[in-house]
C-alpha cells in the first residue's frame, strides 16, 4: 500500500516513519511537512537514516489520489482542512484530536474552533466491540496518550468501582508537548524537576477519557486527572484511583484485569508484585499495568505504563492502520522495549 504522511517534521510524525521503515506492506511515499517543506528527512530527524535521500514535500503539494492510506500528525484543529483534499476512497488515520470527541460542546470547551465531527474511536483493547467498529471503518480517530493508558487502566473495573469518582495522577515526558519551541521545555527548566500542568481538571483528554468510557460501561464516568510533567523526552505513567463498591481482594482485581485482556497482544496485566517502568515500554506499542487494593480506604490502584510516541500515538496508528487495511494488528509492531 502506498502510505503518505502528513506532519512528518514532528515527535509523532517522526516515530511514524521509524515504525513504517520496516512494515511489510506499508511503503512510504511522501512524507508532508510545513515548515520544513524542501529540507531531508534526516535534517529533523537523524536517526531516521532509512530516509537519507528523502525530503519533506510542502503538504498542499501531495497527490492524495495517489495514495492508498494517509497518517495525519498534525497539531489539534489542523486535519479538517487537509482531509477536505483527501479522496473517499483513501483510508485515514488520525492522530491530532479533531475527529475523537462526539459531543461538540465538549470540543468547544477544551479545545475551542470548529467542530469537525466523529470518527471511529481507534483504542481496540478498550472493549470486545471496539475491534469490530474499526475494522468496519476507513477513517479512524486515533485517541491521545494521557487517554489511551488511563482508559485502559479503568475499562476493566467499571463494574466495581464507583465510577462517578476516579482520580488519576499521570506523568509524561516533554515529547508529549510537540516540538515547538516553549522556554519550560527546555533542557535546563526540565531536566531534575516535576511540574503540574492544565491544573485543576482541565487537560483537554479528560472528555474524551470519559466518552470511551461511557462506550465500554454504559454509565458515566467523572475523572478528576493531573498532569504531570516529567524530566524524560518520552513514556506515560498512570496511577488511577477508585472506590471499590465492595470488598475485594487484589488477587480478585488482578483475575479481573488479566481475563479482560488476556487475547490482547499488547496489553499486559504484569504478576503480582511487579511494577509498570516507562522504560520497558520505550519504542513499543505495549502497554503494561498493575493492580492493587488499599485495604486502608476500599480504593482500587492501577498503575499503567505505556510510550507517549507509541501506543499514545504513532504505534497505535499503526495498529489501526493494520486493522482497516485487513492485516494482523501486530504487523511491523513487535518490538521490545530499549531499555536503559
Amino acid at each position: 500500500m502506498n502510505i503518505g504522511v502528513v506532519g512528518g517534521s514532528g515527535y509523532a510524525g517522526g516515530e511514524l516513519l521509524r515504525l513504517l521503515a520496516f512494515h511489510p506492506h506499508f511503503d512510504v511515499t511522501v512524507v508532508g511537512a510545513h515548515s520544513q517543506a524542501g529540507e531531508l528527512i534526516v535534517s529533523v530527524h537523524p536517526q531516521l537514516r532509512s530516509y537519507q535521500q528523502v525530503r519533506f514535500v510542502k503538504n498542499d503539494e501531495i497527490d492524495f489520489s495517489q495514495l492508498d492510506l494517509v497518517f495525519l500528525a498534525l497539531p489539534h484543529g489542523e486535519s479538517a482542512a487537509i482531509i477536505v483534499k483527501i479522496p473517499k476512497s483513501v483510508k485515514i488515520v488520525d492522530l491530532g484530536a479533531d475527529y475523537r470527541l462526539v459531543n461538540e460542546s465538549d470540543w468547544q470547551k477544551y479545545y475551542g474552533g470548529l467542530h469537525a465531527g466523529s470518527w471511529v474511536y481507534g483504542l481496540p483493547e478498550l472493549s470486545k466491540d471496539q475491534r469490530t467498529s474499526i475494522a468496519k471503518e476507513s477513517r479512524v480517530a486515533n485517541p491521545g496518550c494521557y487517554a489511551t493508558s488511563i482508559s485502559l487502566g479503568i475499562a476493566p473495573a467499571l463494574a466495581l468501582i464507583d465510577s462517578s469518582d476516579i482520580v488519576v495522577v499521570a506523568a509524561s515526558g516533554t515529547t508529549g508537548a510537540g516540538r515547538s519551541a516553549k522556554i519550560n521545555l527546555i533542557a535546563s527548566e526540565v531536566m531534575g524537576s516535576l511540574t503540574s500542568y492544565k491544573f485543576g481538571g482541565v487537560h483537554q483528554h479528560t472528555p474524551e477519557i470519559e466518552q470511551a468510557l461511557l462506550g465500554v460501561g454504559h454509565k458515566q464516568a467523572k475523572i478528576s486527572f493531573t498532569p504531570i510533567l516529567a524530566p524524560m523526552p518520552r513514556g506515560i505513567l498512570s496511577t488511577i484511583t477508585a472506590k471499590l463498591i465492595n470488598e475485594l481482594s487484589v488477587e480478585d482485581v488482578h483475575s479481573i484485569f488479566s481475563k479482560y485482556y488476556s487475547t490482547d497482544f499488547f496489553v499486559e496485566v504484569l504478576p503480582i508484585g511487579q511494577m509498570p517502568k516507562t522504560n520497558a515500554v520505550t519504542g513499543t506499542n505495549k502497554v503494561l499495568m498493575q493492580v492493587a487494593v488499599d485495604e486502608h480506604t476500599n480504593r482500587l490502584v492501577v498503575s499503567v505504563a505505556i510510550d507517549n510516541l507509541g501506543k499514545g500515538a504513532a504505534g497505535q496508528a499503526i495498529q489501526n492502520a493494520n486493522i482497516i487495511s485487513g492485516y494482523d494488528e501486530t504487523t511491523g509492531l513487535i518490538q521490545d522495549g530499549i531499555g536503559a
